[in-house]
């Protein structure tokens, strides 16, 4: 899982272009592994756009959304701060935000965490281990 926003200029298709190459590394390990992207701009990111965004980095994306309300007890949750910034003249923002990975087990307990920086072939390594784990 990971917060980010679909304007970003940098971090946020970095982030997801790593996960999706950490993915396509596991191949058929990859059955039950999904990528959630949770906006931290609902504003904009809509479920349209979420979803055209994410199926450009992988068919294992999802994008959530939700109220401005839901998003920030989500992201409160995992310790995610995220700030706007002023618009310009167009009504263009910035949104300023923690760029963590989250991995969860099947259960849904968080088991590691990573950053933008973190290398897809660490990332997939990571994964088989949890993958093998867990069966």
């Amino acid at each position: 899982m990971y917060f980010g926003y679909t304007h970003c200029p940098d971090v946020c298709p970095l982030t997801m272009a790593h996960m999706a190459r950490a993915v396509q590394r596991l191949g058929a390990e990859a059955k039950d592994v999904r990528i959630l992207f949770v906006t931290v701009d609902p504003k904009r990111d809509t479920p349209q756009v979420l979803r055209a965004d994410t199926a450009a980095f992988s068919p294992k994306a999802r994008g959530i959304t939700g109220s401005p309300q839901q998003i920030r007890a989500l992201a409160s949750r995992y310790h995610v701060a995220y700030t706007y910034g002023k618009p310009d003249p167009n009504g263009n923002y910035t949104v300023t935000h923690s760029a963590a990975i989250y991995v969860f087990d099947e259960k849904g307990q968080g088991m590691l965490i990573g950053t933008e920086v973190t290398p897809p072939i660490e990332i997939a390594h990571d994964l088989k281990q949890l993958i093998r784990m867990g069966t």
